[in-house]
């Protein structure tokens, strides 16, 4: 199996920045692209950025020029910085990893456990 483990998310004042971190383990043969979404009350989960294994990025409208994803390869980790964060920002955001546990096997999502981040004075 494989384990996603975020953290970093917290408290925050409008206007200010949080970093995140997702840490993958476990059986992974091959990391592909990894990224980050989020869910706030009464929401669907929507896509926030993903990074792939190359280090194409992309971005959500609503984050675009705010949010910065970024991942290091060699510790199987990806980054979320989040600045000039607003209130609407306030979600659960959960990591996400495609990854193929096993040589010519599928490639598979996997989720973290959610870190909570909450932008409010």
């Amino acid at each position: 199996q494989v384990q996603l483990v975020e953290s970093g998310g917290g408290l925050v004042q409008p206007g200010g920045s949080l970093r995140l971190s997702c840490a993958a383990s476990g059986s992974i043969f091959r990391l592909n692209a990894m990224g980050w979404y989020r869910q706030a009350p009464g929401e669907q989960r929507e896509l926030v950025a993903t990074i792939t294994s190359g280090g194409t990025t992309n971005y959500a409208d609503p984050v675009k020029g705010r949010f910065t994803i970024s991942r290091d390869n060699a510790k199987n980790t990806v980054y979320l910085q989040m600045n000039s964060l607003k209130p609407e920002d306030t979600a659960v955001y959960y990591c996400n990893a495609i990854v193929q546990t096993y040589y010519g096997g599928n490639y598979r999502p996997f989720w973290g456990q959610g870190a909570q981040v909450t932008v409010s004075s």
